[in-house]
């Protein structure tokens, strides 16, 4: 088989043999336990799990914005959580960036996404673009009881140290945001299904 051009750790598995660029198995080596494999199938490893991880994840993420609700942890609106950042962005644990396919060509939300996602960099707060807008709205009872819906394109979930967020799915949703980033992927994207 022949080699991949490129080597990352989120890179298709082209066939087993050395990593052609220095340096890059090292980075790969640090990421993935021993297992005895050659890199190119330690890679595999490390994407074969995707699916499933992703819908642990996304099942996680559910179970957080539920307990952070009823327990009045969450900024729900893109103005609104802009400004609970600039005034206490030590508070916010995870930004929650949601668009679906439609939202893609509204420049003005894609400029608010930008200028949310390097503010939640600088300050090390966990970001996570989603879809599934309609299952958002399920989640947070948000299904239109004839008041106007509310913008649930960013969603802040916050953890006081005075008071801390009792949920567990907290630290799931926060090691795969740590994971992504070890891979250089430092928005990692979900895909909430309807049910």
């Amino acid at each position: 088989m022949g080699q991949p051009a490129a080597a990352h750790a989120v890179c298709v598995v082209a066939g087993p043999g050395p990593v052609p660029s220095p340096g890059s198995e090292e980075q790969i080596l640090d990421l993935i336990p021993e297992t005895g494999k050659t890199t190119w199938e330690r890679e595999e490893v490390l994407t074969a799990s995707s699916p499933c991880r992703l819908e642990t994840v996304g099942r996680a993420l559910e179970d957080l914005l539920g307990a952070a609700q009823s327990q009045d942890r969450l900024t729900v609106g893109v103005y609104e959580s802009a400004k609970l950042m600039n005034v206490d962005p030590d508070s916010v644990v995870l930004c929650v960036l949601a668009a679906d396919e439609e939202d893609e060509g509204d420049i003005a939300l894609q400029i608010h996404f930008t200028l949310l996602q390097a503010f939640c960099c600088d300050n090390d707060i966990n970001i996570l673009r989603v879809s599934g807008l309609r299952r958002l709205a399920q989640l947070l009872d948000d299904t239109g009881d004839g008041t106007e819906p509310r913008d649930l394109h960013c969603i802040l979930v916050t953890n006081p140290p005075v008071q801390p967020l009792k949920c567990p799915a907290l630290q799931d949703v926060g090691s795969f945001c740590q994971e992504s980033r070890c891979r250089n992927q430092w928005v990692p994207c979900l895909e909430l299904q309807d049910r």
